[in-house]
């Protein structure tokens, strides 16, 4: 028998933050993490052979990039459910696909044969039954400009020098992903409902939210 907290949240779940740069996803994980006494899981770059590399290249060296991630992603979801779940993961193993490996093979800086074989990899590893998906994915919205405020209230030199149509365009394919994701349930939130500088103050009520979304899939799931 599965023990649940006072929202209903099973103590196994597995529940994803996502959302493009700046909306607050790592902030969230923590938030959700330490109100249920979840594990974390963030996004590993250091010690990335190819990250650097990529920056100087990308042409040259994306294909080599999102086989990497793909490769650590799909490690770390394997740990998160040996560990028997109990986690709250900062970004998805779907985004690389859906958006990131996509965006390259749309300007140009990954090969058509490279995506093919980056995406039938792709298919073959995660998208089957065997792949355990998580109980939920949290999709952090906002307007672009909320998006782009974010980015700038945060004061991260990389982000302040990005032309703001990279983020525009990062911003645009987020929405088109998210309105077409089907692969495990899916909760939006507006960055607006909560106080993203203090959300220990505002998650119970998102907690509540999460808590009737997972009970209903897994009945639905069940049925």
């Amino acid at each position: 028998m599965i023990q649940t907290n006072s929202y209903g949240i099973p103590n196994d779940a597995v529940i994803t933050i996502a959302g493009t740069v700046g909306v607050g996803k790592s902030t969230m994980t923590n938030a959700l993490a330490n109100a249920l006494n979840f594990r974390t899981s963030f996004e590993k770059v250091e010690n990335n052979p190819y990250l650097d590399k990529f920056y100087s290249d990308f042409e040259r060296w994306s294909f080599h990039l999102q086989i990497y991630f793909l490769a650590e992603r799909f490690k770390e979801q394997k740990r998160i459910f040996e560990y028997g779940g109990g986690f709250i993961q900062d970004r998805s193993i779907y985004e690389d696909t859906g958006i990131f490996a996509k965006m390259h093979y749309d300007k140009g800086t990954m090969t058509p044969t490279d995506y093919g074989t980056y995406k039938n990899l792709f298919d073959s590893m995660v998208m089957t039954p065997y792949f355990p998906h998580p109980d939920l994915l949290i999709y952090l919205e906002g307007s672009f400009d909320d998006v782009v405020d974010r980015l700038k209230s945060r004061g991260r030199q990389m982000e302040q020098d990005t032309p703001i149509e990279y983020w525009k365009e990062m911003y645009d394919r987020y929405e088109n992903w998210i309105n077409n994701f089907n692969t495990c349930p899916v909760m939006r939130i507006n960055i607006n409902d909560y106080d993203l500088m203090n959300p220990n103050t505002s998650v119970e009520p998102i907690l509540e939210r999460i808590g009737e979304h997972i009970q209903t899939s897994r009945k639905f799931i069940k049925a």
